[in-house]
């Protein structure tokens, strides 16, 4: 987390100070980079290459937009895309740039925190904006992308503030747990509201006309910011259920947006939100999923995994096998199981570990997914099955970790060993050498059967890739 510098004020006390806080202290990376982005409009055939370049001078944005592309909300022909320059050509300049930004934003603020009024605000914005572009009436590119990417960003100045470790979010969210009105407590404690913070961000991070249009007071000046507006009311209300009176003017609104009754709205909403819990997951944070309507109350439940992707578990599959009859190589292999169990198999954080040179400890040789960065130094799990993490370690070849009330956690990490989780082993002449893990992080659910399935097939490339290059 960036730290406040000695120029900056311990309290902000006005939106200009906000905005320049989060701005230059807090997300300045997120700001430039979103600046950039949004500077690229489709006007000439070099912006392909610079919206290319742009994404992949970051290993972690590249793999999520290629992830997404090969998702059935972006890519309905289901060809497998497998470089940026192929997904903008197939499946639209537009398209790319709108899942590089919602990438960027889940990336950016999730890693900061994950504080659950910042979860809840990203469920509702990822909500609306896939409420927004499958409501869209106008089919073109460009409009889908422009009201998704509206409704997305419509709350950054919320986003934003809580991903920030400051006194201010703690002192407001301690209010909101009172109950105290949101805008009331707001202007009590940050001397501003969200509201006015992100009309301050739209203009600092030059994010459009469209989303200056969005977020401006007054009535909205055309027919795509009133349904970004109305899909973003939406997705606040719907938490509460699909009926109701709140919900119900709501619908009135939504319905002289896109020339539909109310009643068929309704049923293409309860529809759309089912999509916009699959691209939560396509981005990485199946966590917030269950934050979505008709997935509250399952508290006192345990909560569903995430569906997988079998035809890119397939694709990956074929990709092991064909690796395995040409030339087995050790690391392109275990790459490859760590892309499968990450993506197809809908894991949130992945690690390879293997035997370190005192062959007391397995270490990390592999680590994927938002949250492993601290995993490569500090990581250990004793292979003697000693030691905080020792339990992870699994009895047979693949199964599911379930932690006990009791379990140990490390310092370095909130969730490992303290959550369920995939383990699966690798052995070299019967003794154990390696160990594939997989967790959700703050996701509440324990991995399905088929996930460990999936799992356990990913797995088994990997030992026969261990095994065939013993009898060389």
């Amino acid at each position: 987390m960036t730290h406040p510098s000695e120029n900056t004020p311990s309290r902000m006390t006005s939106t200009q100070a906000w905005v320049s806080y989060l701005s230059k202290v807090e997300l300045p990376v997120l700001a430039n980079t979103l600046k950039q982005i949004n500077e690229l409009t489709d006007s000439r055939n070099s912006t392909v290459n610079e919206l290319a370049n742009v994404i992949l001078n970051d290993a972690q944005l590249t793999s999520q937009v290629l992830r997404l592309s090969n998702t059935v909300f972006y890519n309905q022909t289901r060809t497998q895309v497998s470089t940026v320059s192929r997904a903008i050509t197939l499946i639209g300049f537009d398209s790319v740039k709108s899942m590089a930004i919602s990438s960027l934003i889940v990336d950016s603020l999730l890693k900061r925190n994950d504080r659950p009024h910042l979860l809840r605000c990203l469920a509702r914005a990822i909500h609306a904006a896939v409420q927004a572009r499958c409501l869209m009436p106008k089919r073109t590119e460009h409009a889908l992308e422009e009201v998704f990417i509206g409704a997305l960003l419509m709350n950054i100045g919320e986003l934003a503030f809580w991903s920030c470790e400051t006194e201010q979010a703690g002192e407001l969210e301690e209010r909101l747990r009172l109950e105290e009105p949101p805008v009331e407590a707001q202007k009590a404690v940050l001397h501003t509201t969200f509201t006015e913070i992100t009309r301050g961000l739209v203009d600092a991070w030059s994010l459009g006309p469209f989303i200056r249009e969005v977020v401006a007071p007054g009535q909205p000046g055309s027919m795509a910011s009133s349904l970004v507006r109305n899909s973003v009311e939406m997705a606040r209300v719907s938490e509460a259920g699909w009926s109701g009176p709140e919900m119900d003017k709501v619908l009135d609104k939504l319905s002289k947006d896109v020339g539909e009754t109310p009643a068929a709205i309704r049923d293409q909403l309860k529809l759309n939100a089912q999509e916009a819990t699959k691209v939560a997951v396509s981005l990485g944070i199946p966590q917030v999923t269950a934050l979505m309507p008709g997935n509250q109350g399952k508290g006192d439940t345990e909560a569903e995994a995430p569906s997988m992707d079998p035809d890119l578990q397939l694709q990956i599959l074929r990709d092991l096998t064909q690796t395995l009859a040409e030339k087995p190589d050790i690391n392109e292999v275990c790459q490859l199981v760590i892309e499968g169990i990450h993506r197809a198999v809908g894991m949130q954080r992945v690690a390879l570990l293997m035997s370190d040179r005192s062959g007391l400890d397995l270490v990390p040789r592999k680590v994927g997914g938002r949250g492993t960065e601290e995993w490569r130094q500090q990581l250990v799990i004793r292979k003697d099955g000693t030691g905080p993490l020792g339990e992870l370690l699994p009895h047979g070849t693949c199964a599911v970790y379930k932690p006990g009330k009791h379990a140990e956690g490390v310092p370095y990490d909130r969730w490992l060993g303290k959550v369920p989780a995939l383990v699966g082993s690798l052995t070299a002449k019967g003794r154990l050498v390696g160990l594939f893990y997989a967790d959700n992080a703050s996701a509440g659910y324990t991995p399905s059967e088929q996930q460990l399935s999936a799992f356990s097939h990913f797995i088994q490339n990997a030992q026969l890739c261990l095994t065939l290059m013993s009898l060389r």
